[in-house]
């Protein structure tokens, strides 16, 4: 390990809490096992279980630990970017100069605080100005461009069908709340969500002149509206069927179905020339079309009001951002705001993500991570090969179109080779809002010049600093940015073991995506096409569904349990990958021998890298509404999930029957 990593991963590890000469010497946190938990019973709480008792939140974090938490620290990397841009000399037209001035304008309090809500004055002035229907409907067009988006939901990306051409996407929309649920369930933790949400649009309201009765009125008639629009809405899990969601439609034929919406001219306000959009919810658009009909003007210009407040509340003084904070509060249970430089460091990433990126990958990314991980990620595919070829519920037939696409995948790995340019954007560093205005309208053309043009593949859509990893079925890639090639999940000094349970998990898990249920049924090219026999896919479905069960019988909250439907894509991925990642790993040195480190077979090491990587504390209410609405299964659960259907850990930790996560072999779930 060369000097200058080993500098870089000291200081991750010092900021996470981590003493690194011992992890650079065991990587298992041996102290940390818990010897009164038995493997089989719980092996994230064997493992992480002494931690998890003693872990302490931040009060202004909704959780800590691995994975989405690690860019916690992350970020205080980032900051140090920032911090020393923002005060470098002679850097005039640079990306330096940019970020850091985007990063000072919003440091700047004392300026934002005198203009108050001085900067939407003019939106909202507009909003006053609407007089017809038609006049509404090319305000929420053209503030759409610029950020402020409403009733309408619109980006370009590959059509489903020939993946190999951007088209218009139009998706549902206009709702204030985490998903169309979160208005009609009763229960009381629902229930205090929606009580503060009107609380908040009525603060809202009432720093803009609104008083007393008549901020509560107004709150009622957004709520109204929203809940309207809600009912028309899909759920998280309806908006998993590929198929269900796919209507490329002539824009002619929507004058038609949708005559209010006037899509001709709401299109050209867009500036998309298209002849054609896929509508992903029809249903929306009709109940849109149908509300512009039958709700007044001055309830649709209060709620455009509304709409334009919460875009912008957190780009406003302080009694707007307070507000905000309150009700997010009531989502995350964070306790505390964050301090303003961390808020503005995760400002710059998000939307100057590649810019920042850029500075981040020359300052802290060793370029030898890219090609030992590139090795792991053509191991696995040898893996995964393999395991290909020995299925047993899988014709030879459709066994050759799997591996096809699994030799198909593109594989990107630490940053882009072609980073994105900002230098057309003007940042203004004492005009923090103005600023944000800019960087949204870029950040549309940016799209919108990419319409009824090829996909371009070399293309993220992640920034090179963040700790995760994706896969994109419409190009069939698997992305790992440097963020995430750092420990618990990749360590030059760590041996296969750790290696293979961390980033070669993670790297399976991507591979996997490509044939969930959703992954399944596009092909190597990225189209949405069959390439099962009709009995293979009916088998496959039937694994999955078996699989979708058993992770709806895990409680996570007294009452909740995780939503198996919600989340089989990735616990398909969690599954496939731990035992690709697995083989793998037995094609190793060490994973063919018997040699015990820190008392433990190489076997085991991989498990306990498992279970280490998935470290994750949050607060009650950050979880609550995690299982609600992402499809990810929570962490102890990404760990005893796929481990209570993967044969080697019964014989590494010796589970038997009696053993609390103990399955039968026969209600053990296989995919792949």
């Amino acid at each position: 390990m060369n000097k200058l990593y080993r500098h870089i991963l000291s200081t991750v590890f010092l900021i996470i809490g981590i003493t690194v000469n011992a992890q650079e010497k065991h990587f298992v946190d041996v102290a940390g096992l818990d010897p009164h938990i038995k493997p089989g019973d719980n092996f994230f709480r064997y493992v992480n279980g002494r931690w998890y008792d003693t872990a302490k939140i931040a009060n202004d974090q909704s959780g800590v630990g691995s994975y989405s938490f690690m860019n916690i620290p992350q970020k205080k990397l980032l900051q140090n970017i920032l911090d020393s841009v923002s005060n470098a000399k002679n850097i005039k037209g640079s990306i330096e100069q940019q970020v850091g001035d985007f990063y000072e304008s919003g440091m700047d309090l004392a300026t934002i605080e005198k203009r108050g809500y001085q900067p939407i004055k003019s939106i909202l002035d507009r909003i006053n100005a609407i007089n017809s229907t038609a006049s509404l409907l090319g305000f929420v067009a053209t503030q759409f461009k610029s950020g402020n988006r409403s009733l309408l939901s619109f980006g370009v990306g590959p059509d489903n069908k020939n993946s190999a051409i951007n088209i218009a996407h139009v998706y549902q929309g206009g709702i204030g709340l985490l998903d169309r649920d979160y208005y009609f369930k009763t229960d009381s933790a629902t229930l205090h969500v929606q009580q503060a949400y009107r609380q908040y649009i009525r603060t809202l309201f009432q720093l803009t002149g609104s008083i007393g009765a008549e901020a509560t009125r107004e709150a009622m008639i957004v709520y109204s509206i929203e809940k309207q629009l809600a009912a028309s809405h899909k759920t998280n899990i309806e908006l998993r069927d590929v198929d269900a969601n796919y209507h490329k439609l002539p824009v002619v034929s929507l004058g038609k179905t949708q005559p209010e919406l006037g899509w001709q001219t709401l299109l050209s306000y867009l500036g998309a020339a298209t002849d054609s959009i896929d509508m992903a919810q029809t249903a929306y658009y009709d109940k849109l079309d149908t509300l512009l009909k039958t709700t007044s003007l001055d309830k649709w210009k209060i709620y455009l009001k509304a709409f334009t407040l919460e875009n912008y509340a957190e780009t406003l003084s302080k009694p707007f951002f307070d507000a905000s904070f309150e009700f997010n509060k009531v989502l995350t249970g964070q306790a505390v705001q964050k301090p303003r430089r961390q808020i503005m460091t995760e400002q710059v990433d998000n939307y100057l993500g590649e810019a920042l990126g850029q500075l981040y990958v020359k300052r802290y990314f060793n370029e030898a991570a890219k090609k030992r991980v590139l090795t792991l990620v053509n191991n696995l595919q040898k893996a995964f090969e393999n395991r290909i070829d020995h299925l047993d519920w899988m014709s030879d037939s459709t066994k050759q179109k799997a591996k096809e696409k699994l030799y198909a995948i593109i594989k990107n790995i630490g940053y882009p080779d072609k980073w994105r340019d900002y230098s057309k954007v003007q940042i203004n560093r004492t005009a923090y809002f103005e600023n944000i205005i800019a960087l949204n309208e870029n950040d549309y053309r940016f799209q919108l010049e990419q319409l009824n043009k090829p996909v371009d593949k070399t293309q993220w859509g992640l920034d090179p600093a963040t700790v995760t990893a994706y896969y994109n079925p419409s190009v069939n890639k698997i992305v790992f940015p440097a963020g995430i090639l750092q420990y618990p999940y990749f360590d030059f000094a760590a041996d296969d073991a750790i290696i293979y349970g961390g980033i070669g998990m993670v790297i399976g898990h991507e591979m996997t995506h490509a044939f969930d249920d959703q992954g399944a049924r596009f092909d190597k090219d990225g189209n949405v096409k069959n390439w099962w026999t009709k009995d293979d896919f009916e088998k496959f479905r039937a694994r999955t569904s078996q699989l979708a069960a058993l992770y709806s019988s895990f409680t996570v909250l007294d009452t909740v349990h995780v939503k198996g439907a919600l989340t089989l894509g990735e616990n398909t991925a969690d599954n496939g990958g731990i035992a690709i990642a697995y083989d793998a790993f037995k094609m190793t040195q060490q994973g063919k021998s018997s040699e015990k480190i820190d008392g433990f077979t190489p076997d085991q090491r991989f498990f306990l890298s498992i279970a280490r990587i998935w470290r994750v504390k949050t607060r009650d209410e950050f979880l609550r509404n995690y299982v609600n609405t992402n499809p990810h299964s929570p962490a102890m659960w990404r760990v005893n999930g796929p481990l209570m259907n993967f044969e080697p850990f019964y014989r590494a930790f010796d589970v038997k029957p009696g053993d609390k996560n103990y399955k039968p072999e026969g209600q053990r779930v296989q995919i792949w």
